[in-house]
């Protein structure tokens, strides 16, 4: 390291500008406050979201700093992002919200944690955000399942005979299935159009009918003055003599050069496994674990959800590539904690995505089992005739299941992280028992085959690691992502989840980020000091 510089002051600092970190800087930026965000990868711009599996691959994730333990390895690749605007660049837009079951398991049930809040303290900002970004859908046909709302400010998503083929044996295994809510534009919405139907959201959308941070939250926030500094990796928390107020971030640029950021408050807005990495790297005298870790808890409780998918196909031609990658349809049928008798956990059933040749949602990774001529004559059948649906299931909290520093260390001189993560017997009989429904709801249609790969349990979404609760002794921020330890200092995303339900996470994220910023702009004299 050359040089180090300190830089002048602000009110906010933020590391990562991503889904939770761009709802920050909107919120705080439009309130008057001088706000920084702080990423590590390209300052990227709608127009480099190229729809290509390829050139789709630079806003993910590779290699360290993170090394992968255990019998099913978390994600990150698919689940992180790269550069400014982070995962939420290539989220699939599913936007289904955690139910009032989610909130008090413990409860409930006697199993993992209650949530310090309700779902009725959440469900007024899923209504704002749907506003905000733009979602399609149709509340009301949700509500079959959750409480009233508003509608969303959209209608459904059109559907594709890919998606509709699935209707038939839902209806015979008495399932019911309502239009998908998508962060997706089905009309023009806010001078954004509206959704083109061509299936490669998993890479971005250089358009901007979905709703990236590019295009939401995060030009907000830099139309209201936000300053964002890409290609600069943060690498520690720092606070002051006491170790009870944070002080800024530190992080280094580029061409290796170290800064210091001041501020009255700091957020840590990475994603569920890099927070955790940074407040642990953060240890003083004053917090020798760690920032924030007097329970011993930062790092500890990472989960996942795991999908069971069947595929199918059919003689006629489903245009398989056509639509949205999230899918068309949504069913909470199966979401009652104790739906099946053999598991606990519940289940989201997300029918009909848009399926690409190759990639990460390729036809080709149906069928692992064909090489050569095999493959290419089972290809030639499935680009037409093929479709699939995924049902999302619920991991239970584990403290074995946990992000921790190792020795060696990145070219920034930060400890790399261990990520170990497994399942156990419930997850086990959960994916079972939605695999062998998913054989009956298959075998309920009229397509000619019906298969699934059971070779492994698909890990998704990485939730946990620095949850919420309501005390030092038993989590590691409140409800608004608060530590319990050093009040200026913030941790948002899907990380302070203490369960994670089976719903995709990245609308409560934005829910939660939203609700607590409006509450720090609220209460900032009192916590900015």
């Amino acid at each position: 390291m050359a040089t180090q510089k300190i830089e002048e002051k602000v009110d906010v600092v933020i590391a990562g500008a991503g889904a939770s970190g761009s709802t920050f800087a909107a919120v705080l930026a439009k309130a008057g406050k001088k706000v920084v965000l702080i990423d590590n990868g390209p300052d990227w711009q709608a127009s480099d979201l190229i729809s290509s599996d390829t050139w789709g691959r630079r806003i993910k994730p590779a290699g360290p700093p993170f090394i992968l333990e255990g019998k099913q390895v978390a994600p990150i690749g698919y689940h992180g992002g790269w550069g400014v605007g982070g995962a939420a660049l290539h989220w699939f837009a599913n936007v289904p919200r955690l139910l009032p079951n989610d909130f008090k398991i413990k409860s409930e049930h006697n199993r993992a944690h209650d949530w310090p809040i309700a779902y009725e303290d959440v469900a007024p900002w899923y209504d704002k955000v749907a506003h905000d970004i733009g979602i399609s859908g149709d509340a009301k046909a949700e509500e079959l399942w959750r409480p009233a709302g508003r509608n969303y400010p959209m209608p459904p998503m059109k559907t594709f005979k890919n998606g509709e083929v699935w209707q038939k044996g839902f209806a015979a295994n008495n399932i019911r299935l309502v239009p998908a809510a998508v962060a997706m534009n089905s009309t023009d919405f806010k001078g954004r159009p509206a959704c083109i139907y061509d299936g490669w959201c998993h890479v971005g959308c250089p358009i901007g009918a979905l709703a990236n941070p590019l295009v939401t939250y995060l030009g907000e926030a830099r139309a209201a003055g936000a300053e964002v500094r890409a290609w600069s990796t943060v690498t520690r928390v720092l606070t002051d003599a006491s170790g009870k107020k944070a002080t800024g971030l530190e992080y280094v640029d580029r061409d290796g050069d170290k800064h210091i950021q001041p501020a009255s408050v700091v957020v840590c807005a990475s994603w569920a496994a890099q927070n955790p990495r940074l407040l642990l790297n953060s240890a003083t005298d004053k917090h020798p674990n760690g920032v924030a870790n007097a329970s011993g808890l930062v790092g500890k409780f990472i989960m996942t959800h795991f999908t069971a998918v069947t595929n199918a196909m059919f003689d006629d031609d489903l245009e398989p590539a056509r639509g949205t990658i999230g899918g068309q349809f949504m069913s909470y049928e199966r979401y009652s904690k104790t739906a099946h008798k053999s598991a606990f956990g519940s289940t989201l059933f997300a029918v009909g995505a848009a399926a690409k040749v190759s990639g990460l949602t390729g036809i080709h990774n149906s069928r692992p089992d064909l090489f050569g001529a095999e493959l290419a004559t089972f290809m030639k059948r499935a680009v037409r005739g093929y479709t699939r649906y995924t049902a999302a299931c619920e991991e239970q909290p584990k403290i074995e299941n946990r992000v921790e520093l190792v020795s060696q260390k990145d070219e920034f001189g930060m400890p790399l992280a261990r990520i170990t993560h497994n399942y156990d017997d419930n997850e086990m009989a959960l994916w079972t028992a939605n695999l062998d429904e998913g054989m009956k709801i298959g075998h309920a249609t009229d397509a000619k085959e019906v298969w699934q790969v059971r070779a492994a349990m698909p890990a998704i979404h990485l939730m946990g690691g620095t949850i919420m609760g309501t005390a030092a002794d038993n989590s590691v921020v409140n409800s608004f992502g608060q530590t319990h330890e050093v009040p200026n200092l913030y941790v948002a995303g899907p990380g302070i989840f203490p369960t994670c339900g089976a719903s995709n996470p990245t609308y409560t994220v934005f829910a939660l980020s939203l609700r607590a910023a409006e509450n720090l702009a609220t209460n900032w004299g009192s916590i900015a000091g």
